[in-house]
């Protein structure tokens, strides 16, 4: 294999275990939920006429109420799947006990479904069993798809959700920490917000193999959208109750 190939190689099994660990999730929805969540908060509050401060409270709130929410849900998520995968590496101890002898025929057929020729297929699956925890690795990759060297770290997934929602936050409150008023807060906050929406949507549409200019304008539009339904509901609260 040549060094590009290996490199190549490496970059993909990187990708594939960022996504199966939760990180790549966790970061991209992290700062996007950031992004959009806390520019509803500032724009509908901002358009209902309230001052500059009611406007910064609120979406600081906003901040602090995602980055924890963000950051319990993904604990809350990766911890449950490590224990559910754990779970499954668990009853494969067992039947390792129970039957091993199914266990290598199993990966013995796995082999030969993946194009092995039987004989060599048989071999290898023999020569995997010959220790207890190589037999694991393989299996579980092999023929129940889990790597257990790739089960994420809850603590890892709440870390980067909370600093990154917090990153993303803090984009749409930058006209209010300046002390911008009126219609020009509002402006510059779906501004800062599309455009650093745009790198999100690139990132993760270059990250997917898909194209950049469909995934930034795909984050830049839901931005812009949101931010428009956000304002209109402000402004008709804000008319309607006389802010």
């Amino acid at each position: 294999m040549t060094k590009n190939n290996s490199n190549i190689s490496s970059a993909l099994s990187e990708r594939a275990a960022q996504v199966q660990r939760g990180g790549a999730r966790a970061a991209v929805l992290g700062v996007n939920d950031g992004l959009v969540s806390t520019l509803c908060i500032v724009v509908g509050v901002a358009a209902t006429g309230a001052p500059n401060m009611a406007v910064l409270t609120a979406g600081l709130a906003g901040l602090l109420a995602g980055a924890i929410s963000m950051a319990a849900g993904e604990w809350i998520s990766v911890r449950t799947q490590v224990e559910l995968f754990e779970g499954v590496l668990g009853d494969l101890k067992k039947a390792m006990k129970a039957d091993r002898q199914l266990l290598v025929k199993n990966l013995s057929d796995n082999f030969r479904e993946h194009g092995i020729d039987t004989k060599t297929a048989t071999i290898a699956a023999k020569d995997v069993a010959t220790k207890d925890k190589q037999l694991m690795s393989m299996y579980s990759a092999q023929v129940i798809g889990l790597n257990e060297d790739e089960l994420g770290s809850p603590w890892n997934a709440a870390i980067s959700s909370f600093v990154l929602f917090t990153i993303g936050a803090l984009i749409p409150l930058v006209p209010w920490l300046i002390n911008l008023h009126g219609t020009l807060s509002i402006f510059v906050a779906v501004s800062l917000t599309g455009f650093a929406g745009l790198f999100v949507g690139a990132y993760t549409a270059r990250s997917s193999g898909k194209a950049i200019w469909y995934g930034a304008l795909r984050q830049f539009l839901i931005i812009v959208f949101s931010a428009a339904v956000t304002y209109g509901i402000g402004h008709l609260f804000g008319v309607a109750t006389g802010i």
